[in-house]
């Protein structure tokens, strides 16, 4: 009986050091809730900038018609605001990956760090590439859509080299997104629950999950 068991526990052993050597294990929870929490207050913070109700449509039209220096005010409040988010945002992911891994005893930065970093910033990159353009055309009201679905396509992309969990918010990611783009006049709100409301669930699922 003490024989099997050893054997067991050699080979739980065996598979932890295989996850560890081929998967990014230093994700954060806490990471997500904050990033949730960030995302959420962005666009709260659009809201009252713009001066508009929750679930008043058509937010990306309230430029229209103003003066250039309002228009351009407007725009450039916007940029900043998501700009601080994603940097914040960021931050946090990074510091609590960083605070995860010394904390498990786990390289900070390794071949799959980087391989995650990659697959995951591809997409990224493309899909800010893409609501450039879209601004560019003057198709706002899919700037907000076209972020969400890059940003899962980008999660997904990267999940083979983290915990599975990743996979299923990419999918959740791309979901909504599509579905923003059906009632994009409400896109800030669908923006505030892919990036917020599931980063919160999220995060408290992987925090639950594997940190406590």
């Amino acid at each position: 009986m003490d024989k099997k068991q050893d054997q067991l526990n050699e080979l739980r052993e065996i598979r932890n050091l295989m996850e560890r050597s081929s998967r990014f294990l230093s994700l954060s929870g806490i990471a997500g809730i904050i990033v949730g929490m960030f995302a959420i207050t962005g666009v709260a913070a659009a809201y009252l900038f713009l001066g508009i109700g929750l679930i008043e449509p058509r937010y990306y039209q309230f430029a229209v018609g103003q003066t250039l220096a309002k228009e351009s005010a407007v725009y450039a409040f916007l940029f900043v605001d998501f700009m601080v988010v994603l940097v914040l945002s960021l931050f946090t992911a990074i510091f609590f990956a960083v605070r995860n891994a010394k904390k498990r005893g786990l390289a900070v930065w390794d071949a799959t760090a980087s391989r995650l970093l990659i697959n995951m910033l591809i997409p990224l990159a493309a899909g800010g590439v893409y609501g450039l353009i879209l601004w560019h055309h003057g198709y706002v009201a899919l700037m907000a859509p076209a972020t969400l679905i890059f940003y899962g396509l980008a999660l997904i992309n990267a999940s083979k080299y983290t915990i599975n969990d990743i996979r299923y918010l990419g999918i959740m990611e791309v979901a909504v997104g599509l579905v923003a783009s059906i009632f994009m006049e409400y896109g800030l709100l669908f923006w505030a629950f892919g990036f917020g409301v599931l980063h919160l669930f999220y995060g408290m699922k992987i925090y639950f999950k594997h940190e406590r």
